[in-house]
């Protein structure tokens, strides 16, 4: 039997092991999850319901240690590590109340005709995630999928397979026996997944990744939710609050060491108010501390690996090269970090600013009238969120309308409300969950029609 063995990204030294998943011993978990998502979707939504809410309770005591074991995992500070437990915790009651109204009959009539529309399960569905939010980012398409009466075989990443199995294990205490079943494994295990017989395949992950389960499931018609790489955009207006959108442009930038989908990789800002916001934001990156997760005066960890510390590093150099201009940060990393980094200057051509980053660097550039900004902002494939600062509330709103994101704030990041799905445009999503609509995303949609009396 083959191990996958967790490392913590600061110090490189095992966390622990999982058993990876035999390929040969997928095709049996997905007939033991199709016999199980019968009895699962006989029950009531109501009844499902009760199992998670049960679930976030659980979550909400032992948040203490999960959150240790994620942040030495994923290398993330404790507090939030803690964090993302708790979030886990307090996000599960609306969700159940958000399913309980998304997942009700609806009855349509005319003159002729009485409809009803039924949310029904689809059956299987495969939910893989990433390792940078890893309990976060599974929970928001567990949730919809295990509501909805569907059985689920889940993927954690590779990186953060502990976080994952600990997970869960903890929903399994409340779940019927194979509701909810782990495949631990690389992307061999992945795409064995997606090509299994299942109905759908729930995916956060890079816009690659995307592309390849998509080709894949295309065999099966399998229904697809996938929310895929960003590369995100602040607008800086030249009326806007310099302080307010330095301090959200450093906080979302460097936010878990820039490795966040919503991460803001490129900064257009008026050039009437360049030098000053640039002034701001050097300022404000030096507090940000590095350290290990145990650190507890750190703010950023480590990054993942290896390979996307020295993917951010060739991005950084190669920028310089090509002229960009360094308002803070420095050559001398620490062994597996990057310091936050600070470039002005940035054009377009630059990889920095065309492909994603997921490094705590923020990429400066100056445009000349708003139109300029558009241009430059919505010059991508990419289109998961933006953000847009201005005092004038209406003008900023406008500039809003017009980007080509899914998501997209003013003043503010571009999170909406409970209410609100997470979506992304262009080719960073396909589907969307987070709401009413959502949980649809997860469902059958069955009709049944009869004609009216009279």
């Amino acid at each position: 039997m083959s191990y996958l063995i967790s490392l913590n990204p600061a110090t490189g030294e095992p966390v622990g092991e999982v058993p990876t998943t035999p390929l040969e011993a997928i095709p049996a978990m997905v007939c033991a999850a199709h016999d199980a998502q019968i009895e699962w979707s006989h029950l009531s939504v109501e009844e499902r319901g009760r199992c998670l809410l049960q679930a976030a309770g659980a979550l909400e005591q032992e948040a203490q240690a999960l959150g240790e074991l994620l942040s030495q995992e994923m290398g993330k500070p404790l507090r939030k590590g803690i964090g993302e437990v708790r979030f886990c915790a307090a996000s599960i009651p609306p969700r159940v109340k958000q399913a309980l109204a998304a997942l009700q009959p609806r009855l349509s009539a005319d003159e002729d005709t009485e409809s009803t529309l039924y949310y029904d399960p689809l059956g299987v569905c495969a939910v893989i995630s990433p390792w940078n939010y890893p309990m976060s980012m599974p929970q928001w398409m567990l949730l919809p999928a295990l509501l909805g009466g569907n059985a689920v075989l889940f993927k954690p990443s590779e990186e953060t397979p502990l976080t994952g199995q600990a997970y869960a294990d903890l929903l399994n205490r409340f779940l019927p026996r194979n509701v909810l079943q782990v495949v631990q494994g690389t992307e061999q295990q992945g795409r064995a997944l997606v090509e299994a017989d299942i109905n759908m395949v729930a995916f956060t992950g890079s816009r690659e990744a995307g592309k390849d389960i998509m080709a894949r499931a295309a065999s099966g018609l399998k229904r697809l939710m996938m929310e895929l790489g960003g590369k995100d955009p602040l607008l800086v207006l030249d009326d806007a609050d310099l302080d307010a959108a330095a301090e959200f442009a450093c906080a979302n930038s460097f936010e878990n060491s820039g490795q966040a989908c919503v991460s803001t990789e490129r900064v257009y800002v008026d050039r009437q108010v360049s030098i000053c916001f640039e002034q701001r934001v050097a300022r404000l990156a030096s507090a940000y501390r590095l350290g290990p997760w145990h650190d507890e005066q750190a703010r950023l960890g480590p990054m993942i690996h290896q390979r996307q510390r020295q993917h951010v590093l060739d991005q950084i150099a190669a920028a310089l090269a090509a002229g960009a201009r360094r308002i803070y940060g420095d050559d001398d990393h620490p062994e597996r970090y990057v310091k936050p980094t600070i470039l002005a200057d940035c054009t377009p051509d630059m990889a920095i600013m065309r492909e994603e980053t997921f490094g705590p660097v923020m990429c400066i550039q100056a445009y000349d009238g708003l139109d300029e900004a558009l241009r430059l902002a919505n010059g991508t494939q990419f289109g998961l969120g933006a953000v847009v600062f201005g005092e004038d509330e209406e003008q900023a709103w406008q500039v809003a309308r017009h980007l080509d994101a899914g998501m997209i704030g003013v003043n503010k990041s571009c999170f909406g409300t409970v209410e609100c799905p997470w979506v992304g445009a262009r080719q960073s999503g396909y589907g969307y969950h987070g709401s009413v609509e959502g949980f649809h995303q997860f469902c059958q949609l069955r009709v049944i029609s009869k004609g009216r009396d009279g």
